[in-house]
């Protein structure tokens, strides 16, 4: 276990950034009010650590105490934020879920819930509110219409143009959802 290079922590707060930032900015703007509270919260410091191709999120006190394992014994601390692939690229994973929430959103209908979970895209029929000024391609946290979190995907197209879309157009690109645990449970550790 590892801290991240700077090239590995940008790449994943520009990831970050796509969910938690209100409307798309760039990068090169500040990391956010909103990542910078994923660090400094008020019960205590906490980190990002890499972990055979993983990111974990996990508090400093847990960090010291993972110390005392062996790296090759070691199997998970903290919470899988995401994994970053062969290429260099940034995957979220669902376990980033329960962070992300608050921001974005987006609910689904009753019916479109399923279709989701089985990890397919949210069509404009299957919309039931989404959230003022989405930016299209902004990440967004899928509800249900109980506020119950299913997982996340992109915005498809702006808030605006989903009120004039074709009933059958996409207007949210599914990335994971909760059912992926069933699905993917032997690949996900």
């Amino acid at each position: 276990m590892r801290p991240l290079t700077d090239e590995e922590t940008k790449t994943m707060f520009e990831k970050l950034s796509k969910y938690v930032f209100n409307n798309a900015r760039l990068f090169s703007d500040s990391i956010g009010e909103n990542i910078k509270l994923l660090v400094d919260r008020p019960d205590g410091g906490y980190c990002f650590r890499l972990h055979n191709d993983r990111v974990y999120y996990m508090s400093e006190k847990i960090l010291k105490l993972a110390t005392n394992v062996a790296r090759d014994k070691l199997v998970s601390v903290g919470t899988c934020f995401g994994k970053f692939t062969k290429t260099g690229k940034f995957r979220l994973h669902i376990t980033a879920l329960d962070f992300l929430a608050p921001y974005a959103k987006v609910w689904v209908k009753p019916g479109t819930e399923q279709s989701f979970l089985y990890g397919n895209h949210v069509l404009k029929s299957g919309l039931g509110r989404i959230t003022e000024n989405t930016a299209q391609y902004q990440g967004v946290v899928v509800y249900s219409m109980a506020d119950v979190p299913l997982g996340f995907g992109v915005a498809a197209k702006t808030t605006q143009e989903c009120r004039r879309m074709d009933p059958m157009a996409i207007v949210v690109f599914h990335q994971a959802d909760v059912g992926e645990f069933i699905r993917n449970e032997d690949t996900l550790t």
